[in-house]
């Protein structure tokens, strides 16, 4: 490996996996931060490795009709953000693209039909919660790309105001810490700021938990307890993706993530005889939707802040258990018999023991909802190995400006 830097003029040709653009020079791939494809670029090579190497775009010669001017000041070098020089409807066009590569590269499903994605009503200012790093100088910020350098920043365009105006209070406060968190119900106006500033008497910090609602349910969600970050609504009507035909009324306030449990909602097709198992539940963001709408629900969860939290706001729902394990450990304890299985891991996807086990349980139904594709494929080609086939896959945009794709695939047992 070696750490050059110089110029090279590159074609690029299509995008990369981390929102990169790729291209090629002297045999090698090259991955290339800030370029669209199709465009030539001038870019500034920063690592060469002996099959690829990373490069910038520093200067664009031919730009895409797609480009447009990212508005935030710290795009660039800031490493939140990877697509904000891109249009929103073409972002979405690459993920598109980036998802059906790797369900046929990795994933061998050569004749699968990736539906068109499901957008965010208004791509920035959505995220409901962010992590910033510390500098010795107390400053906030975000990592710089590929390094671990703090980038003291200000504003964030893809976080909802009222986590900004927390930023700007907290911005020079941080000596001696390692990380703050900033959580906020959306609908709530709750917030959760880790670690408490003592410092700061009039700003209440160091809640142990929040709440936030999702479709009209109440959830306690600790300091450590993972959640959606997209909850921000917005009126819209539903879309045609999601049939949900139990929703009398197909236009209102609805957020992202809204959306993302009425897709799972809809894709389990429940009649109320369902037992259902929610792998990787967490504080039940989905086991509490399926348990008003199937006979039982089997909450699967590691962490034991979640699953705390997953009870409190089971709270009135006698259908409902929830097992503090492992998912691999927990599968082959269950002894019912299992219509359905929802699985929402993180982005290293599910363990070989999981899937040796969903092969075992045999449920005639699989909800699969992924946040990285290249780890969603791999699961896939084992599960359709092991006799499932996969009968929708249903993108939504849960991270505009950004390349993560969220996903939810629906498999049927042959």
């Amino acid at each position: 490996m070696t750490a050059e830097t110089f110029d090279v003029r590159v074609q690029l040709e299509g995008p990369g996996y981390l929102g990169e653009a790729v291209g090629h020079l002297d045999g090698q791939v090259l991955f290339v931060d800030y370029g669209l494809p199709g465009e030539e670029v001038l870019a500034e090579i920063q690592q060469r490795k002996r099959r690829f190497a990373h490069a910038r775009a520093v200067a664009v010669l031919t730009p895409s009709p797609h480009r447009t001017w990212p508005p935030c000041p710290y795009f660039g070098r800031c490493g939140g953000c990877q697509y904000q020089h891109a249009d929103y409807a073409y972002q979405l066009t690459i993920k598109q693209e980036i998802l059906t590569e790797q369900l046929r590269r990795i994933g061998g499903l050569t004749d699968v039909v990736v539906q068109p994605f499901i957008p965010a009503a208004v791509p920035w200012h959505y995220r409901n919660q962010i992590r910033l790093s510390t500098r010795r100088s107390g400053e906030l910020g975000f990592v710089v790309r590929h390094t671990h350098r703090a980038l003291p920043v200000h504003y964030c365009r893809i976080t909802q105001p009222p986590i900004n105006r927390l930023l700007a209070l907290l911005q020079g406060r941080g000596a001696g810490l390692h990380q703050v968190v900033i959580r906020y119900g959306a609908r709530t106006g709750e917030f959760l700021i880790q670690p408490a500033f003592p410092d700061l008497p009039d700003l209440p910090t160091g809640q142990p938990y929040y709440h936030e609602i999702l479709l009209g349910r109440r959830y306690r969600v600790s300091a450590v307890s993972f959640f959606q970050v997209n909850t921000r609504p917005d009126f819209r009507a539903l879309p045609a993706a999601i049939r949900a035909p139990w929703l009398a009324d197909r236009q209102g306030f609805y957020s992202q993530a809204d959306l993302l449990a009425l897709l799972v909602l809809d894709r389990l097709e429940l009649t109320g005889r369902e037992v259902v198992v929610d792998a990787y539940c967490g504080v039940g963001t989905f086991t509490l939707h399926i348990a008003e709408r199937a006979h039982y629900v089997i909450g699967i969860e590691e962490s034991r802040s979640a699953v705390r939290d997953a009870e409190v706001n089971a709270t009135g729902l006698d259908n409902v258990r929830f097992i503090e394990a492992k998912t691999e450990v927990a599968l082959p304890q269950i002894r019912e018999k299992v219509d359905a299985v929802v699985l929402d891991p993180a982005r290293v996807g599910c363990a070989p023991p999981v899937i040796e086990a969903l092969l075992a349980l045999r449920a005639p139904k699989i909800v699969y909802v992924s946040c990285d594709p290249a780890t969603l494929a791999r699961d896939l080609r084992l599960l359709v190995q092991g006799g499932y086939r996969v009968t929708d896959v249903q993108p939504i945009d849960m991270f505009p400006q950004t390349h993560h794709i969220e996903t939810v695939v629906t498999l049927r047992g042959e």
